[in-house]
């Protein structure tokens, strides 16, 4: 085995290789830019290396400083992981002309899989199933709209060398194809220096399952059956399990003997996914063969037992593999979420800033299965817009797929993100659906299923009650704790029994009986009281305990008026008055939101691109106003309605605050 290796990259998955390295007895060095000088990764390696500016393009994607790191700390081999050199060829015969092991599969390999367009064609030469498009070069917008004619749309137009739905976008017609062959590029240019774009068929209803394949140098290739990947949002995958609920095992062989195939093709030589997209019908066809170690990697490990990067490691260095394929098989589910730092109230925008907390459930036994965190952060760290949005990657196990689901969901409930938006409200509401819970996915399930965006999830009437008696038992905690301050004058006066717990202005009277960490507490309209435990204390973010013998986790916000509850996807503003105050709160009328109509204003901090428009312009509702860059997607900002403009206040090339004013109509 080696004695030290370089990892060129940052972030979580950094931090993953080290944590098999530091098991194997292999010491590790990092690269770092100037955004992550104080990373997780850089604390936990052996040793860092500064290596540029905050710029990916300034630091990760520069071949050299890489190479001079390597030389610099005697590392005999670099782990590329996931993005930046990972799939780059030329990187790879680089570290090869070194004498520098390049863990991760052969030059010829990635060159082969690593470019869509050859991979393609590449793939249906070896006899593997691909979908129906265009795999020559587009020179245009108009060729891009002829040629998706011609396949018949829906369309999908892809960068060649893309990768995590970057550079990718659908099309239902001649205009979306036209607009869409110019985002796709651009975006294509801005990550990956290679604007190429194909075009394929869309397959409506699909289901996107992967196949994870490991090879060595020895001629060996087996694979470690599927994943599901269906839940996706602009491409990008946000929920993926192993195995998937819809494939059998007819078609799981089927997939794996022509993943197998396409792999020994290329004389592959590391762990690497084949991808491919599944009709209703189990008809699969090839996407495209990511030759380098995958996001979602967690879960094939935890069904299989078996540690990828170990096997990168071991490869790397020569040795055979220790698996048969009649060795792997299916040890219960896994399911895992990727926890973004992006506002799903708003769309899903980027959210920059410091974490002032984040704690993530505990790594280990939960419920009937077992949680692992793999992240690249923890509290205090702030969240560049220079990079990938992800804070970490939940992971949850069990025997059956309900269990692994089950213990998610109560894992959700116990992660505590403050000084930034993050998406598990979505996830928390993805999870708990009845038809994700059926296995029924595809990859429109986010658009089907939340066509108008996510706002929030309103609570059942088990979490009503749940609410409620959290809110009374947080409000007479605090109480009770104000009547124990000295010198009052009339200390008797707070302490009541009675309350009306207000959510979302929906009066619930409620009485209760308290005592240090016991509650019983009386509906109105329910016979018997509810019973709540709970270690809680003032100043803890989550309130974690039983009520009615259930284990429960709501998460607390404390704000200027009443508390901002969280549970499985709802979000619910609650106060708790006094009953009189309570009959005069609800004579109050709502506040309005101000008129926002006339201004665009920037959704989340960022790069300005560009600006489609002008003083005097007339602009119709829906047309693209201005483009704005963040965590390496951009973001086309769009007139809500009809009007003039009258201001333009930014630029390109500037640099915008989120809710900065852009654009402002008469």
């Amino acid at each position: 085995m080696f004695s030290k290796i370089l990892i060129a990259n940052r972030g979580e998955i950094a931090c993953r290789v080290i944590k098999t390295c530091k098991r194997l007895g292999v010491k590790t060095v990092v690269v770092y830019s100037e955004a992550d000088a104080g990373s997780l990764a850089v604390e936990l390696a052996d040793e860092a290396v500064f290596i540029g500016g905050s710029a990916s393009a300034d630091s990760y994607l520069v071949q050299d400083k890489i190479i001079a790191a390597v030389k610099q700390t005697g590392a005999q081999a670099v782990h590329p992981g996931f993005g930046f050199l990972s799939e780059n060829a030329e990187f790879a015969r680089r570290l090869e002309k070194e004498k520098i092991a390049f863990i991760g599969p052969n030059p010829v390999a990635i060159e082969a899989m690593g470019d869509k367009i050859t991979s393609k064609k590449f793939a249906a030469e070896a006899g593997v199933s691909t979908v129906p498009g265009h795999m020559g070069l587009i020179e245009d917008a108009e060729e891009a709209v002829k040629i998706s004619q011609s396949v018949g749309y829906p369309v999908m137009i892809k960068a060649s060398a893309g990768g995590g739905g970057k550079g990718m976008r659908i099309a239902w017609n001649d205009e979306e194809a036209r607009e869409g062959f110019r985002d796709s590029k651009a975006e294509a240019k801005g990550s990956f220096g290679d604007d190429r774009i194909f075009i394929e068929k869309f397959i409506t209803e699909p289901r996107h399952i992967e196949i994870q394949v490991l090879g060595d140098k020895h001629g060996h290739c087996i694979h470690l059956n599927e994943r599901e990947c269906s839940i996706q949002r602009r491409n990008q995958k946000v929920v993926e399990e192993a195995p998937s609920p819809f494939i059998d095992a007819k078609t799981r062989a089927a997939m794996g003997k022509q993943s197998i195939a396409l792999a020994k093709a290329v004389n592959y030589d590391s762990a690497g996914t084949v991808e491919f997209i599944v009709d209703k019908d189990k008809n699969f066809y090839f996407l495209e063969m990511n030759t380098r170690l995958q996001v979602e990697h967690p879960v094939t490990e935890m069904t299989t037992g078996i540690d990828l990067v170990e096997q990168m490691l071991l490869v790397a260095y020569g040795e055979k593999l220790a698996h048969q394929q009649n060795d792997i098989g299916i040890k219960g589910w896994a399911v895992e979420t990727r926890i973004y730092a992006e506002d799903p109230y708003r769309n899903f925008l980027p959210s920059i800033g410091r974490l002032k907390r984040c704690q993530f459930p505990a790594e280990g036994k939960l419920g009937k299965g077992e949680v692992r965190i793999d992240t690249g952060v923890r509290e205090g760290d702030e969240i560049s817009m220079f990079y990938d949005p992800m804070i970490a990657k939940l992971i949850t196990h069990g025997k059956t797929r309900s269990d692994a689901i089950d213990v998610h969901e109560m894992a959700l409930d116990r992660l505590h993100i403050e000084g930034i938006q993050d998406n598990s409200p979505f996830l928390q509401a993805v999870i708990a659906q009845d038809r994700f819970k059926s296995g029924k996915l595809t990859t429109n399930y986010i658009p089907d299923e939340f066509p108008d965006g996510f706002s929030g999830v309103d609570p059942s009437k088990e979490q009503q009650i749940l609410l409620a008696a959290v809110a009374t038992f947080i409000h007479s905690t605090f109480v009770k704790r104000a009547n124990q301050i000295s010198d009052q004058m009339d200390t008797e006066r707070g302490l009541r029994n009675e309350w009306v717990v207000m959510i979302d202005r929906k009066p619930y009277p409620v009485k209760i009986a308290f005592s240090e960490g016991e509650a019983e507490i009386s509906f109105k309209g329910k016979k018997t009281p509810v019973s709540l435990s709970t270690a809680w204390k003032p100043g803890m973010g989550i309130m974690d305990g039983t009520i009615e013998n259930a284990p429960f986790a709501v998460r607390i916000e404390d704000t200027t008026e009443g508390y901002v509850l969280r549970h499985r996807g709802v979000k619910a503003k609650v106060l708790v008055l006094s009953p009189k105050t309570a009959e005069l709160y609800a004579k109050l009328p709502e506040k309005e939101a101000p008129d926002m109509s006339k201004l665009i204003l920037s959704p989340m901090p960022g790069l300005v691109v560009s600006i489609a428009v002008e003083v005097g312009q007339a602009v119709k509702a829906g047309e693209a106003v201005c483009v704005v860059e963040a965590m390496k997607m951009q973001n086309i900002i769009r007139a809500e309605a009809d009007g003039t403009v009258a201001a333009v206040n930014a630029e390109a090339g500037d640099s915008v605050a989120a809710d900065a004013v852009l654009v402002e109509f008469e």
